[in-house]
């Protein structure tokens, strides 16, 4: 007589299917991401230089170049890195809401039925799909090689911004983003395309039977919104969030600065460690916002 093969219970495969779905990244990290760390890791900790018949040479100095980096190294712009990581950390707070409300604002445009709303979804994504730059060059032959200015003069060196400044007493630094948000329209569009398709297949996966049941009950537009349809994409949002600190810091000038002293100047050592202090920069930041969205997520499900 045959033995029935035990099954498994639902929470064993669900840890199964768990660990499949990550295991390409898995791979994907231990095969190609995690020697160049643990590499880059000893570099910090060494004085990297060329031997005299190639290869290369160490001089352990412990935490002398993470020293180095914030008392005496500057940047190619003549910027301390102390000064370089407040301005990059606090560009990335300001530009975070900015991103993820813009992004989920067209993503309900988006959905919203109307005539000719395939058209309109298909020239919001072209500079997605082609990228900007492509985008920005049709319209350059379009307009006979006259370059286009991309962003608004509404904000800069006018009446309005004389008006905010002296009769509204808005504050400088926060008018300055502002302004350069509004100069730099086509950058944020470019910034929010994946955020936005993100949201966009989040509002049409939520069931029309809870808007129905909003409207049996006497809800308002308004209402809804704040009752239906927030809750419903609250963590697609934590995604979002999450997945726009990632793109922003991989944008950041601070790449660059650690090229530059690893390759430019011949700085391994301290390009090392510029690139692991940036990488835990981003890890408090993403370990902070994770820990704030888990919060309002879990107590948006009660």
């Amino acid at each position: 007589m045959k033995k029935e093969k035990k099954k498994l219970s639902f929470r064993t495969m669900w840890k199964v299917h768990g660990v499949i779905f990550v295991s390409p990244f898995l791979i994907g990290f231990i095969a190609f991401f995690l020697l160049p760390l643990i590499n880059t890791i000893y570099y910090s900790f060494n004085n990297v230089g060329v031997g005299d018949q190639g290869g290369m040479t160490f001089e352990w100095v412990g935490i002398q170049n993470y020293i180095d980096l914030f008392t005496k190294e500057v940047t190619t712009t003549n910027t301390t890195m102390a000064r370089l990581f407040t301005e990059e950390n606090s560009t990335m707070l300001l530009s975070l809401p900015l991103i993820v409300v813009f992004s989920l604002f067209m993503a309900l445009l988006a959905n919203q039925k109307f005539k000719g709303r395939a058209i309109v979804r298909l020239l919001f994504f072209l500079p997605i799909i082609l990228g900007l730059d492509v985008v920005m060059d049709m319209l350059t032959i379009t307009t006979g090689g006259t370059t286009l200015d991309t962003g608004s003069n509404l904000l800069s060196g006018s009446y309005v911004t004389i008006f905010l400044v002296r009769t509204l007493n808005v504050p400088m630094r926060v008018l300055y983003p502002i302004m350069t948000y509004v100069e730099n329209i086509f950058d944020l569009i470019s910034q929010a395309g994946v955020q936005t398709l993100v949201y966009l297949t989040a509002l049409q996966s939520i069931s029309p039977s809870l808007y129905e049941v909003a409207k049996m009950e006497g809800a308002t537009a308004y209402e809804t919104f704040w009752k239906v349809t927030i809750p419903s994409i609250m963590n697609i949002t934590f995604f979002v969030v999450i997945y726009t600190i990632v793109d922003l810091f991989l944008k950041s000038s601070i790449a660059e600065e650690a090229y530059a002293f690893a390759f430019t100047q011949g700085k391994i050592g301290v390009g090392s460690a510029l690139s692991i202090v940036y990488v835990g920069n981003v890890i408090l930041v993403l370990a902070v916002a994770a820990l704030l969205l888990r919060k309002v997520v879990k107590k948006n499900e009660k």
